[in-house]
């Protein structure tokens, strides 16, 4: 029967060879990631970043993102975060400028028309001062413009002269526009225009009022501004 072989034995130490150290001693002096600093421009970034800095953001992000590549500090994901709302701002910016470019273009604005096609409550630019006033250009109220149309009232002219067509007309646009000015208009700084849409009374209006002031400019509407 044979018989199995004697375990080996380790052999001796050999004298003079350097043992190596242990794995961790290895690490030594080499920073851990929760011991790298936070690169600045990749927080400065991110927060210009939230209250809508695009620009600036932008260019901090792509800076940091740079710096991080080469010493390693920790932020990347701040800086790509940064990048990432400076989309979204852009997205909400773009958006917006469309919305109010529908809604301008919804509202007529920049259109030259009839003065007889303007609406109550919208503005326009025209020249107030010409004897027979034609067209006009829609406004944007919030900006200065020459004019806004504040009411339709109703007024029987049929088979009435020319003074008291006037008459008739100034009277009703009178009582309108106390209503939406908040003044009575002999105490107003403000005159009135009107447009006759028809002789007969309609339900809906058959004069057009409008409210303005020659050689000025309006800022806003003029519903309640007690002028």
């Amino acid at each position: 029967m044979t018989q199995p072989p004697p375990p080996i034995q380790p052999g001796p130490v050999q004298h003079g060879r350097t043992p190596l150290p242990s794995a961790e001693s290895w690490l030594e002096g080499v920073p851990t990631p929760a011991q790298r600093r936070l690169d600045r421009y990749a927080v400065a970034a991110f927060a210009t970043s939230l209250p809508g800095l695009v620009p600036l953001a932008a260019v901090l992000g792509l800076f940091g993102i740079r710096r991080i590549r080469k010493s390693g500090a920790r932020g990347r994901g701040l800086a790509v975060g940064a990048l990432v709302i400076c989309g979204c701002w852009l997205i909400a910016f773009g958006v917006a400028a469309a919305l109010n470019l529908y809604g301008e273009r919804r509202a007529g604005i920049g259109r030259t028309t009839g003065i007889s096609q303007v609406e109550v409550q919208q503005c326009f630019d025209a020249d107030l001062e010409v004897a027979t006033l034609r067209q006009v250009k829609i406004a944007d109220c919030a900006v200065p413009h020459t004019g806004e149309g504040y009411a339709k009232v109703r007024a029987t002219l049929t088979g009435l002269s020319a003074d008291q067509r006037t008459s008739a007309a100034t009277q009703q646009c009178a009582t309108a526009f106390q209503s939406f000015v908040g003044k009575a208009y002999e105490q107003s700084e403000l005159d009135i225009y009107y447009v006759v849409l028809e002789d007969r009374a309609v339900a809906d209006g058959n004069v057009l009022c409008m409210v303005g002031k020659p050689g000025e400019q309006l800022t806003g509407s003029m519903r309640n501004s007690q002028r």
